[in-house]
């Protein structure tokens, strides 16, 4: 056990140095921005952190689906919308009717998310620092992944990770989780 650990952990060094520093921003002040163009250059840096980090740790890879991508990007615009990191739409929508709605014809393992100033792999980071998070981003049924996120004018960023199943739209008991900076 100890053993694994300690190759999630190295594995999640190596990637982080990867992630580009924080103090990277368009406006000089030190606050992370992400413009348009980063949407497909962040989704893959996070898949490949989180597929580094799931093969540490004995899991199967998983890809990037566009519908869950989709349901993640909807749930962080209201997310900021409501100004509270939660797993409840404003609409009171939950993670499985979001991902019905875009058509995902899978499971829904779980959710993360986040309310933070960081950038993807800070966050993925902190996700996998709590129990509950790092559960569901290592969840053996995990084989797709949505990835998206909202940022905000003064820099706060939304972040949701959703990890689903394809497969028979029955849908399992489902972890959900989040951390707030």
């Amino acid at each position: 056990m100890m053993r694994r650990l300690l190759c999630i952990l190295a594995a999640f060094s190596i990637v982080s140095a990867c992630a580009p520093p924080s103090s990277t921003g368009s406006n000089g002040q030190g606050v992370y921005r992400i413009s348009r163009g980063d949407t497909s250059t962040i989704q893959f840096r996070m898949l490949d952190s989180v597929n580094a980090l799931r093969s540490a740790a004995g899991q199967p890879e998983v890809k990037l689906n566009a519908r869950l991508n989709a349901a993640a990007a909807t749930h962080s615009r209201d997310m900021s919308i409501q100004n509270r990191p939660w797993h409840f739409g404003s609409d009171g929508s939950s993670p499985i009717d979001r991902i019905q709605r875009v058509g995902y014809r899978g499971t829904l393992v779980g959710e993360t998310i986040s309310e933070t100033y960081e950038t993807d792999i800070e966050t993925l980071g902190a996700w996998m620092e709590k129990p509950d998070t790092r559960r569901v981003i290592l969840s053996p049924q995990a084989r797709e992944m949505g990835f998206s996120w909202f940022q905000e004018n003064n820099g706060k960023i939304w972040w949701t990770l959703v990890m689903g199943a394809p497969g028979a739209a029955i849908q399992p008991r489902t972890t959900v989780s989040f951390v707030s900076d």
